[in-house]
């Protein structure tokens, strides 16, 4: 009976109509993997074609035992005389078809494994890319080729039950990141672009294009209680291939031995070969890790009402693990960002900040970024650029690609009269952040301060494109305008300023520009019973640009009586031009430290890294 059946299976041609269903299932799910991410179709087409093709796989069986092709067409098998039957030209037919679809599988895994590969590379007028990431300017189109040893961490998907954990399973992947980022051999994407897609459906292949990097390290984190399971994969972004994937169920105690596992694992997959002991994570304890995670969460929304948070949450941290640095070292960034918006005065967050660091550098002596904190206030809070270049060399040498480092280094050297230099930093940043707002700004404050008015033009429509309420965005555009004679344009611009304290800023400048003396005379009133104390430079150099020199040098001296930390970017800033040939201009700088020949004693130098707001400055937050 079973031969019997066996022969009759291989007489209607029930085994080769399967080989060639499954030949075509290979062929199309080959297809429909090549051509997704060139249609932008969503992720899970490809399983849902797999899928389509289990399902029908039982059918085809079935048809083929059931139904006969004959030159009259198809019918029943039953209703077919066995003399009248042509199954053995329907096996030939089939064995060709057989043979071509094999063919044709063979060559498209080939193509996709040992092709050519592509060279990803980020760029403005790229479709694929996510909005955030298309907007953003290519700081280096010449630097297309991608190294092996470049990754990207994708934000982990939060899976546990409480949505509110986002800020945990985010809080995981940047650490993550941090940690694969302290390899010098590794060059990994900055936080800020990484994170532009969270939420997107986006393939893989894109998502590394647009990064220009050739793997992706994605996962998931489900909390629960103290328990905590995390997924992760490393994946060829070149050809799809998974290189490593692992499940950790752990407690919440062991979460520093698991990043540092995994960073590991991609170490060991990239075939890095490290110079020196492998970063390891730094630990505490674990409640206090969590609550330091959401701290830093919240800490980024930039509010008044965050912020309060934020510092409460840092706090609890440091009750239950006092020498936790980095908590130290967020609630002195947390102090300069409040200054910088206005929450707390120049020299209360100032003075808090540098408590905050001090006690960073206390606990862990070689903490870069508390060093980077400490340069920050030097350089706007006390207006001393020699003690900036101490610390930030300091911080250079401990983390030379850190961001933050590196963004504080830009602000330095801009500070110093060096521009060039200033925007090369810039540049170096945004190959490593294409979509980071901060570096978007700074480097179109720096563009304006060295004269290139367009491009700083262009930089913050794109900034604007990213972050439309970014404050200070509109006054920065208006200046540039105001700058290269656009007047009317600057006035709109400046209109359009979410921050009232930069939209006063700036009409007094642009009424003036205009020939509204009256306008500006009433604007500038205002600015000054607002800001008197607390924005005396702006005021200083509002009088600048209207051509007032002795009102300009009057409310210099208040900036220095009142520690007005816009002071620090004074040697750059053009609005001050018109006044430059006073003979009061270089005594003044002489008496804050910043004449030329003083300028030129500060020792500072910044190595490229590899290719791999208050009322008071242009600066963005820290």
């Amino acid at each position: 009976m079973r031969r019997s059946l066996f022969a009759e299976l291989r007489r209607r041609n029930v085994f080769k109509a399967a080989a060639a269903y499954l030949a075509l299932g290979w062929v199309v799910t080959q297809v429909t993997s090549t051509v997704a991410p060139l249609l932008h179709l969503p992720d899970w087409i490809g399983p849902v074609v797999v899928w389509i093709g289990v399902i029908g796989f039982p059918f085809v069986i079935m048809f083929s035992w059931v139904y006969e092709l004959t030159p009259e067409g198809l019918k029943r098998e039953s209703e077919v005389d066995r003399s009248a039957s042509i199954t053995q030209v329907t096996s030939r037919r089939l064995d060709y078809i057989i043979i071509g679809l094999g063919v044709l599988a063979i060559g498209l895994f080939t193509f996709v494994n040992f092709g050519p590969r592509r060279n990803g590379s980020t760029s403005s007028n790229d479709a694929s890319a996510p909005a955030a990431v298309a907007a953003a300017p290519v700081a280096n189109p010449a630097a297309s080729a991608v190294s092996d040893h470049s990754i990207a961490v994708l934000p982990f998907v939060n899976m546990s039950s409480d949505k509110e954990q986002d800020f945990f399973s985010d809080g995981i992947s940047e650490e993550l990141l941090n940690l694969l980022a302290k390899i010098p051999q590794l060059q990994v994407t900055a936080r800020t672009s990484s994170f532009s897609f969270k939420g997107k459906e986006i393939g893989i292949r894109e998502i590394a294009k647009t990064l220009s990097v050739t793997h992706i390290l994605e996962g998931s984190v489900r909390k629960s209680g103290n328990q905590v399971r995390i997924t992760a994969q490393l994946i060829n972004a070149v050809n799809d291939k998974h290189l490593w994937s692992e499940t950790y169920d752990r407690q919440l105690d062991d979460i520093f031995k698991v990043q540092d596992e995994i960073a590991g694992k991609v170490v060991e997959e990239l075939k890095v070969t490290l110079l020196g002991a492998a970063p390891k994570a730094r630990k505490t304890d674990p409640e206090a890790y969590a609550l330091y995670l959401q701290a830093l969460q919240l800490g980024r929304q930039v509010t008044a009402d965050a912020f309060k948070q934020s510092d409460a949450l840092f706090r609890k941290v440091l009750v239950v693990d006092p020498r936790y640095a980095p908590a130290w070292a967020g609630l002195s960034r947390n102090f300069t960002n409040e200054a910088n918006q206005g929450v707390l005065s120049n020299r209360e967050g100032f003075t808090q900040a540098r408590e905050a660091a001090t006690k960073a550098l206390a606990i862990d002596p070689d903490y870069a970024q508390a060093h980077a904190s400490l340069g920050y206030i030097a350089l706007y809070g006390d207006n001393d650029l020699g003690a900036a270049a101490q610390h930030l060399n300091r911080a250079l040498a401990l983390d030379p690609s850190d961001p933050r480092v590196l963004n504080d280094s830009a602000s330095l050297v801009q500070s110093l009269g060096r521009l060039d230099e200033a925007l090369a930093l810039d540049e170096a940043l945004l190959r490593r952040d294409p979509v980071s707002v901060t570096t978007l700004h700074n480097m179109a404050y720096h563009q304006r301060l060295a004269g290139r008015f367009d491009a700083s033009i262009e930089s913050l429509r794109t900034v604007l494109s990213l972050a439309p309420g970014r404050g200070g965005a509109h006054y920065l555009l208006g200046v540039a305008l105001l700058l290269k004679g656009d007047a009317q344009g600057a006035l709109a611009e400046i209109e359009q300023e979410k921050s009232a304290a930069w939209k006063m800023i700036g009409l007094p400048m642009a009424y003036h520009a205009l020939g509204r003396k009256a306008d500006s005379d009433a604007a500038l009133a205002v600015l000054i019973a607002k800001y008197e104390k607390d924005g005396p430079y702006n005021i200083a150099h509002d009088y600048a640009y209207r051509g007032e020199a002795d009102n300009a040098f009057a409310w210099l001296d208040k900036a220095v009586e009142y520690g007005d930390s816009g002071l620090g970017e004074i040697v750059s800033e053009n609005l001050f031009d018109k006044i430059h040939s006073d003979a009061r201009w270089l005594p003044f700088l002489r008496k804050i430290g910043k004449e030329p020949e003083q300028l030129a004693k500060i020792e500072f130098k910044v190595m490229l890294p590899a290719a791999q707001g208050s009322a008071t400055s242009g600066r963005a937050n820290h």
